[in-house]
C-alpha cells in the first residue's frame, strides 16, 4: 500500500499537470461534433496534436488498472489469512506457544511468497519520462531505499562521478522535489562513479581509485563494512560508455543486492555478483558475455539484468541476461532519453520504477512488468 500510495501520488501531479489540456481537447471535441463545418483541416491538425499529447496518459491509466488487479488479489490472500487466524484462535487452547509462533510464520512466509509473485516479472515496456527536478551537475546519482518491504521515505541525493563525498538526505520526496528539510552527510571515504545504492538504511558504493565496496550505515553515520570486489576493475578501466569512472554498479532488486562490473579474465564483458549485504561477500557470480563499454546503463529486475546500449539520445534496453537460468537474449525495448545523457540508472522494487540522472534532470519511468502468477498447484 505504501509502494502504490508513493506511485499515485506521483502520477496524480503528473494528471494534474494535463489537466488543462484535457480541457481544450474535451471543448474542441464538443465544439466539433455540435458543428461539424467548424472543423477546417488546420483546426482537426491541432485538434490531433494536442491528442497526441495526452496519450502519454495511456500507461499511466493502465498501471492503475494493474494496481486496482493486484489490490484485489492481495485482499483475497489477506482474506483467507484471516480465516487461518481466526481457526487458530479458536483452538488456542490446543496448541503450546511455540506450535502457534510455527504457524504464524508459516503465515508470514505464506504473504511474503504471495507478495513476490506479484512483483516479479518480465519487463516489457517502459513508460514516458517524469521529471522530478532539475538540480546538480550533468553526472550524478539519486534514489530511494531499495529494501522490500520499508516504510522509509527518505530521498538521497550525491551529486558528482569524481572523489564526492557529500550526500544529501531529504525527508520524503515532496522535499526533494522542493529542495527543502534535508541533511548532510560527509562519507569518510569518497565514492567513484554513480552506482551508488541504499538497501535497508545502508548506502553502498564503490570508493574512489580501488575496487573496494563500502557500506556506509546512515543513522550511526558510520561505516559498517569494507570489502575488495576480488579482480574488478576501476578507474575507468572498465566503464559504462559514457566514462565517468563507472566500473563497478551497485544494485538491488526484489532479490537483493547485486555488483555488475567486469575484470580482466573476462576480457572486459559485464560480469553480475549476487552479494550479501551484511558482509558484502560475493555469493554467486555470472559471466553475460556482453562487452561492458557498450552499455549505456544497466539494472536489475526480478534477477535479470537489462542493459542499454547507449547513454544518449535514442537508447534502448538491448539485452537482457537471466540469472535463474544463465541464458540471455537481446530486447527492442524503447525508452524517451529525454535530455540525452543518462548517467545513472537503477530500478526500485519497492515502487516498481527506474531512477535516473538525466544530464542534471532527476527522472523516473514507470515499468511494466509481464507477470505469471503461480498458484500452489503449478
Amino acid at each position: 500500500m505504501e509502494v502504490l500510495d508513493l506511485r499515485t501520488y506521483r502520477d496524480l501531479q503528473y494528471v494534474r499537470d494535463t489537466e488543462n489540456l484535457m480541457k481544450t481537447v474535451d471543448g474542441k471535441l464538443k465544439t466539433a461534433s455540435e458543428n461539424p463545418r467548424s472543423l477546417n483541416p488546420k483546426s482537426f491538425q491541432e485538434l490531433k496534436d494536442k491528442v497526441t499529447q495526452l496519450l502519454p496518459l495511456l500507461p499511466v491509466l493502465e498501471q492503475y488498472k494493474a494496481d486496482a488487479r493486484m489490490i484485489l488479489r492481495l485482499r483475497e490472500e489477506v482474506r483467507n489469512l484471516s480465516l487461518v487466524l481466526m481457526a487458530i484462535q479458536e483452538e488456542m487452547g490446543a496448541y503450546d506457544y511455540e506450535e502457534l509462533r510455527q504457524r504464524v510464520l508459516l503465515l508470514e512466509t505464506r504473504l511474503h511468497s504471495c507478495m513476490q509473485k506479484l512483483g516479479c516479472g518480465k519487463l516489457t515496456g517502459v513508460s514516458n519520462p517524469i521529471t522530478v527536478r532539475a538540480s546538480g551537475s550533468r553526472f550524478g546519482s539519486w534514489m530511494t531505499d531499495t529494501m522490500i518491504p520499508s516504510s522509509d521515505n527518505r530521498v538521497w541525493s550525491m551529486d558528482g562521478y569524481f572523489k564526492g563525498r557529500r550526500v544529501l538526505e531529504y525527508r520524503t520526496m515532496n522535499d526533494f522535489m522542493k529542495g527543502q528539510n534535508f541533511v548532510q552527510h560527509l562519507l569518510p571515504h569518497p565514492w567513484a562513479g554513480t552506482g551508488h545504492v541504499v538497501y535497508n538504511g545502508s548506502l553502498y558504493y564503490n570508493k574512489y581509485q580501488s575496487n573496494i565496496l563500502i557500506k556506509y550505515h546512515f543513522r550511526s553515520r558510520s561505516v559498517l563494512v569494507q570489502r575488495s570486489l576480488s579482480g574488478a576493475g576501476y578507474n575507468n578501466t572498465f566503464p559504462y560508455s559514457w566514462g565517468g569512472s563507472s566500473d563497478i554498479d551497485l544494485m538491488a532488486d526484489e532479490n537483493g543486492l547485486w555488483a555488475v562490473y567486469t575484470t580482466i579474465p573476462n576480457a572486459g564483458n559485464i560480469v553480475i555478483s549476487r552479494l550479501e549485504p551484511q558482509s558484502l561477500e560475493v555469493l554467486q557470480t555470472w559471466d553475460t558475455g556482453f562487452p561492458k563499454r557498450s552499455a549505456g546503463e544497466s539494472f536489475m529486475i526480478c534477477g535479470t539484468l537489462y542493459v542499454t546500449n547507449s547513454h544518449l539520445a535514442g537508447a534502448k534496453i538491448y539485452f537482457a541476461y537471466y540469472t535463474n537460468t544463465s541464458t540471455y537474449e537481446y530486447t527492442d525495448i524503447p525508452f524517451h532519453n529525454q535530455y540525452s545523457h543518462i548517467s545513472m540508472m537503477d530500478y526500485n522494487p519497492r515502487e516498481r520504477v527506474l531512477y535516473t540522472w538525466n544530464n542534471g534532470h532527476q527522472v523516473l519511468y514507470n515499468v511494466t512488468l509481464f507477470q505469471v502468477i503461480k498458484t500452489a498447484e503449478d
